[in-house]
């Protein structure tokens, strides 16, 4: 039996369900990138608010690759289920807020148009890092991505998510209407800021006067979001079923901590978000940093280091003690002391609830998911931050050795000579660099960090920063992942 609205009475008892009544709902929120982690968090945000009666806070969803999420949940009624694991059990959740799925590529006019309903207040994304055709490294649009390019050139068939922005925006101007509020919900650093950035110049770019009212009229808030949402599997699927007594072609896994903090700044209006548990403040980049840096950080050298070391999960690597020390010494010594915070935040805490979240057996979050897009991620997870520490004038041999990290996964082959599926929007060149200089840190080391998009101009250029990480890349490859991993696991006063 198959899950839909139709047998949602048939439900075991203990099954959480929408409570409101859907053919009452209509659509307020549009989110591009229909993933995992947007419906184990924010549709589950937005679910909460139509449960409290404010029915016009519906979402409309929309893939902007592949038609796969879309095709399982159109049999469903656009319904799933949200499974929150932890050691003590799983807790299941139907979630009803998604109204309806569109598919970009299939028609992008008829998504344009929806955008352009000026019953959508508000636009928000996931679309992970490289969904922005930024320059990491800047914050700038890049000009030459091919999904640029083409936008450009095909303004009225877009598929990149500033087209398809720009595109809504300019048929809402065209028509004397007010903009909609843009909310990213991506690991960009000061992402609000970080999308108007690119909107404005990709809509200045397709015509100066969009450009000058995309600038002066979109407000783009900024946000910290922070769950940890495994990708699914078969296997989770089979449980799903079991527990349900239906099939559910797709649910979520996710941990039981939920957070979600936003810039409170909604000209085209908002929900009681408050009232649905989310931090509205003024100033989001003090959370952000703090979550960028402790929990994504950690996560990222996790991913390359726990990998190359023969884990396939975080909960595994963290239960080795080696790694939950390196990263514990990471977090206190070299992270923590760049982030100054608001008061009332505990940071030894905040660390501590990561530990107890990484070490969580029942989520299965694979290194090898969180190792993806590397290139996309290391400047807003790691390089900031080691940023911070040459300002400073103090070592950072930890995050060194997660630079390092990457610099070997991204080399292809594992610590036992097997192929590594390195998926990354830069792997063309990535390969490439890896088999020019092959396996010798002073030669990848120096390759690898002229990737400007990734490094930029500055830190290659800082002896201290070359010095660094391609001293960790020779012992990582001489001594490897878990040799290096133990060495730096205690506190030193050598090691900062």
């Amino acid at each position: 039996m198959r899950r839909s609205a139709r047998t949602l009475h048939q439900l075991p008892a203990g099954v959480a369900r929408p409570a409101y009544d859907r053919s009452a709902v209509r659509a307020g929120m549009l989110h591009l990138g229909v993933g995992a982690f947007h419906r184990a968090h924010q549709a589950v945000y937005m679910d909460d608010v139509l449960a409290a009666g404010e029915t016009g806070w519906g979402v409309i969803g929309a893939s902007l690759r592949s038609p796969d999420v879309h095709d399982a949940l159109a049999p469903q009624d656009w319904l799933y289920t949200l499974a929150l694991r932890s050691g003590e059990g799983m807790q299941l959740r139907v979630i009803g807020a998604i109204q309806t799925m569109l598919v970009a590529p299939e028609d992008p006019g008829r998504l344009i148009a929806r955008m352009a309903d000026p019953a959508i207040r508000i636009l928000s994304l996931t679309v992970t890092e490289k969904g922005y055709c930024h320059h990491p490294a800047s914050g700038a649009l890049d000009e030459a991505h091919p999904d640029i390019r083409h936008d450009l050139a095909n303004p009225e068939a877009p598929r990149s998510a500033p087209g398809l922005l720009a595109a809504a925006l300019a048929l809402r101007k065209a028509a004397g209407l007010a903009p909609f509020t843009v909310l990213s919900c991506d690991n960009l650093p000061a992402n609000g800021r970080t999308v108007k950035r690119v909107l404005s110049r990709f809509a200045a770019l397709r015509d100066p006067e969009l450009g000058k009212w995309v600038a002066g009229e979109v407000a783009c808030p900024s946000t910290m979001i922070d769950r940890i949402v495994p990708a699914t599997t078969d296997e989770d699927r089979a449980d799903i079923a079991a527990a349900l007594g239906m099939e559910d072609a797709w649910p979520v896994m996710a941990e039981p901590f939920t957070q979600w903090v936003v810039e409170d700044r909604f000209p085209a209006g908002r929900p009681d978000l408050a009232a649905a548990g989310v931090a509205l403040v003024a100033d989001v980049e003090p959370f952000e940093h703090m979550k960028l840096r402790l929990l994504n950080a950690s996560h990222s050298a996790l991913a390359y280091l726990g990998s190359l070391a023969g884990y396939g999960t975080v909960a595994e690597a963290v239960a080795d003690p080696a790694f939950a020390a390196f990263i514990r010494a990471m977090m206190a010594q070299e992270i923590a002391p760049t982030l100054p915070m608001p008061a009332g935040v505990d940071l030894a805490a905040y660390q501590e609830a990561l530990m107890r979240r990484f070490a969580n057996p029942a989520l299965k979050h694979r290194t090898g998911q969180i190792a993806m897009d590397g290139s996309q991620k290391l400047p807003q997870r790691l390089l900031g931050t080691i940023r911070d520490r040459l300002a400073a004038g103090v070592p950072f041999p930890r995050l060194a050795l997660a630079v390092a990290g990457w610099m070997r996964y991204v080399a292809g082959v594992d610590e036992r000579g097997r192929l590594i599926d390195v998926r990354d929007p830069l792997a063309a060149e990535l390969r490439r660099s890896a088999a020019e200089a092959g396996l010798a840190a002073d030669r990848l080391a120096p390759r690898l960090m002229g990737i400007r998009q990734v490094f930029g101009a500055d830190l290659p250029a800082d002896p201290r920063f070359r010095a660094a990480v391609t001293e960790a890349l020779a012992g990582l490859i001489r001594l490897g992942a878990g040799s290096s991993v133990r060495h730096l696991g205690s506190p030193s006063p050598d090691h900062g």
